[in-house]
């Protein structure tokens, strides 16, 4: 309930498209931290380079938005 009215409060200044796909990154990014954590998931190379390409793109989504 909290994300989604966080979600609400970021769409008031921020493009859907751009909102949502922040919510999802920042979703998954918390989720594999998690896993790794709690669950002691193996985070290999390929898994780290993804995320950080996850969080690149992110970046470059709210840069070129020019909000």
């Amino acid at each position: 309930a909290a994300s989604l009215y966080l979600l609400s409060v970021a769409m008031r200044t921020l493009p859907t498209g751009l909102a949502y796909a922040v919510w999802v990154g920042i979703g998954l990014v918390g989720a594999t931290i998690v896993s790794v954590t709690i669950q002691h998931e193996v985070l290999t190379a390929a898994r780290i380079i993804s995320l950080a390409l996850i969080i690149l793109g992110l970046i470059g989504l709210k840069l070129s938005s020019g909000v």
